[in-house]
């Protein structure tokens, strides 16, 4: 009776899960995190990024009117996984209690120094690595020990494991001598827009209007993960950004196929995402591995949210040669961050696609594409346009 009864539960467990937020039936697994009553499995929406967990079971010994033995199963309810998240405070998970509260002090000491959650979350992470790696926080040369252990860390994160100890040592009035580890700069990885093209064909709705917003205007992933209604201006085609990291607000005018993107998203608040930007992040993950094996190109794996801002630089400043022009578009406050865009520019390709249009209908399309005008032919009533391959 027992297995009858719990082949049922799982059954209709399965047949009916199906994401909270926007209700698909289509879901990755996503891992499995454990809990004091077990381990959960945690699984992500295909089509909106959306991170959840499964009913967790709860045991309960019963007996029946003679005695026997019965072994109930009741479903707790859903718990979604961001109530899970909040109890780990941005990744603090694993810890003692002492290092979480430690941590969190730190977290709280950064928020009140006017930094942003992308600066605070990634040095909190930093810090817990060393402190399961041993490292004392209140011993610098531990601390130092503990970075130049990280063998499988490059010296740019090291780097960041040093910036992050320094605003712990200010916090704490320590003293100390930070070690010094030089960037290698690197030239970052330019796609063919074929192989974006192909990406976003292969994601969700969802993820696919994310990563076309992200290649229109070239924007982080984080703004364009705080993006509301409100941001665009639907009748004029323009998208409003409001920056991060100290950049410039910049507009931009938008295709109608990403027009045509966003009105097909459902708008139950505010912001247009309601996912959490990593949840989103994963999703991506998982759609690029499976569109970079079923085309048999690696390439597109080495593609993150990051390449979208280095292709639309390189492709503008390609069709501009304007340097100021492309620190516009990526809203740099200081030229000297754009520059090194100019340095991935240094081939004399000059191959083109060429494209026919008889039309005013034709000619706009194409232009929307990116082809710029060449010449007509009033002869034959043709214009031709062209793109850089």
């Amino acid at each position: 009776m027992t297995t009858r009864l719990q082949q049922q539960i799982n059954g209709g467990e399965k047949a009916s899960r199906k994401c909270p937020n926007c209700h698909s039936k289509k879901y990755w697994k996503d891992g499995k995190r454990k809990t004091k009553n077990g381990s959960i499995q945690r699984f992500i929406c295909r089509d909106c990024g959306y991170r959840f967990v499964e009913p967790p079971i709860l045991s309960i010994n019963r007996y029946n009117s003679s005695g026997r033995q019965i072994c109930v199963t009741l479903t707790e309810g859903t718990k979604n996984l961001t109530e899970v998240e909040t109890r780990t405070i941005n990744g603090l998970a694993g810890a003692t209690q002492h290092d979480k509260q430690l941590l969190f002090d730190f977290a709280w000491y950064m928020k009140k120094q006017g930094l942003k959650d992308i600066t605070i979350k990634p040095r909190i992470s930093l810090l817990r690595i060393l402190l399961k790696n041993g490292a004392d926080l209140f011993n610098p040369e531990s601390v130092k020990e503990g970075i130049a252990k990280q063998t499988t860390w490059c010296d740019g994160r090291k780097d960041n494991a040093v910036n992050a100890y320094n605003t712990f040592v200010i916090m704490q009035g320590l003293q100390w001598n930070p070690p010094k580890y030089k960037r290698i700069s690197k030239l970052p990885f330019i796609p063919t827009e074929t192989e974006l093209d192909q990406l976003i064909a292969g994601c969700g709705q969802r993820t696919a209007t994310f990563l076309q917003i992200l290649k229109e205007t070239g924007a982080r992933c984080g703004e364009a993960w705080q993006l509301n209604w409100t941001d665009i201006d639907f009748k004029n085609r323009i998208l409003t950004i409001t920056p991060e990291k100290g950049s410039n607000p910049r507009q931009f005018k938008i295709s109608m196929t990403l027009i045509a993107m966003l009105n097909a998203l459902p708008r139950n608040k505010q912001q247009i995402w309601i996912a959490e930007l990593r949840s989103i992040r994963r999703n991506f993950q998982h759609c690029r591995k499976r569109i970079a094996n079923s085309t048999q190109n690696p390439r597109i794996q080495k593609i993150s949210f990051h390449t979208f801002r280095h292709w639309k630089a390189t492709t503008e400043y390609h069709k501009t040669k304007d340097i100021l022009h492309v620190m516009r578009v990526l809203g740099h406050k200081n030229i000297t961050n754009t520059l090194r865009y100019t340095q991935l520019i240094q081939t004399d390709d000059d191959e083109f696609i060429t494209k026919v249009a008889k039309t005013v209908e034709e000619a706009c399309k194409l232009i929307e594409a990116g082809y710029e005008y060449v010449t007509e032919f009033q002869d034959q009533g043709v214009k031709i346009f062209r793109k850089r391959k």
